[in-house]
């Protein structure tokens, strides 16, 4: 008895209502056609600001899906510079940053040229140029060999694991990379949207590397987005909208994994995703519009270098409270001057003391 999807008569040819996931597609497609037209509108500096933070946070999230949490000033200067974004000072990325950045930024920037084994295997380096995940060193830059044993997607402790899925052998993965490239680089008759599902699904599936599969899956799904938007800007985040779906998303895949060839559930939640994606890129636009009206509001004043940079973080999303102790850390000066440059803006009216709570006074934008 077929256990898995693949192991099933006919695989990989798979099946799904259409007219079930009519009505939902279109009101995808509309959505997405609304935003980039709204996009379009806005001038180009307000469109770089839009793309790099989309960017940003999907480097961010994709990595989180997985357990990783990267440095964000590191991700958003590392995308800068890539993209001949003007942003002030640069923070320098470690190696490890800048691979991920690369994968996917080749993805989505290169997003017309073919899906090739090398390319693969160029961004599976990006994501482990130490040749190790973790403390283990892996297969990098090749498709997974027996090695490593049966390739298990598992949870709970030692002991007691379960193991949600089991992917094909290993025996199996240039014949099913290679039906899957050439399906993913041909024209077919689906939906750019619909094709972006399944390459996800059908790629996370075959789970061809060691390590990375759920990010590269994802940079695979983006790729056929920017395919279906005609654009290498990205305006919204499949990968920030999954991080927050994270439990549906695991299990309507392990669901649709172990099931038969009819993938509509799959395809369904895929679409629900994009476009609950579609409302976090509109509260990226407030916000980049916000910083833009702010920057307008305050054309004739002078900031000092700090302040800029520090006013900047503001805008993009600080986290946490803003106190004199962090200014001074992050601005890399005493707290002395960094209690100087924030009574200044609180004096300007250009920042606020929060109401009391704690043994530190923290500052916000005022409204």
């Amino acid at each position: 008895m077929a256990r898995y999807i693949y192991d099933r008569s006919g695989w990989p040819d798979l099946e799904w209502r259409k007219a079930e996931l009519a009505d939902q597609l279109g009101h995808v497609r509309h959505r997405q056609g609304r935003l980039l037209g709204r996009m379009d509108a806005l001038g180009f500096p307000l469109r770089e600001e839009a793309a790099l933070r989309t960017l940003t946070e999907d480097v961010l999230k994709s990595s989180e899906i997985e357990g990783e949490i990267l440095d964000k000033a590191q991700v958003r200067s590392s995308i800068a510079r890539r993209l001949g974004i003007d942003i002030g000072a640069l923070t320098p990325a470690d190696r490890h940053v800048e691979g991920i950045v690369e994968m996917m930024l080749d993805a989505t920037q290169r997003f017309d040229q073919p899906l090739t084994d090398q390319r693969l295997f160029g961004w599976h380096a990006s994501l482990f140029p130490t040749g190790y995940s973790g403390l283990s060193k892996i297969v990098i830059g090749a498709w997974r060999d027996e090695t490593a044993g049966p390739m298990q997607v598992i949870s709970g402790p030692i002991g007691r694991e379960k193991v949600h899925y089991e992917a094909p052998a290993a025996d199996r993965m240039a014949g099913e990379m290679r039906a899957f490239l050439d399906w993913f680089n041909r024209e077919t008759v689906d939906d750019p949207v619909i094709k972006a599902a399944l390459a996800h699904l059908w790629f996370v599936t075959i789970h061809p590397f060691e390590d990375g599969n759920g990010r590269i899956a994802r940079a695979i799904a983006d790729m056929a987005l920017a395919r279906s938007d005609g654009s290498s800007q990205r305006f919204y985040s499949m990968s920030s909208q999954i991080r927050l779906e994270r439990k549906d998303y695991y299990d309507t895949l392990e669901a649709t994994q172990k099931g038969g060839p009819d993938i509509t559930r799959w395809i369904a939640w895929f679409l629900g995703c994009l476009d609950r994606a579609f409302d976090g890129a509109e509260a990226t636009l407030a916000t980049v519009l916000a910083a833009a009206r702010f920057w307008e509001s305050h054309a004739g004043e002078a900031f000092n270098e700090r302040q800029r940079m520090m006013l900047q973080r503001l805008l993009t999303g600080f986290e946490g409270k803003l106190t004199s102790s962090k200014w001074a850390l992050i601005a890399k000066c005493s707290q002395d001057t960094a209690g100087r440059d924030i009574d200044d803006l609180v004096n300007r009216g250009v920042l606020v003391r929060d109401a009391a709570g704690g043994r530190s006074t923290s500052y916000s934008l005022r409204p």
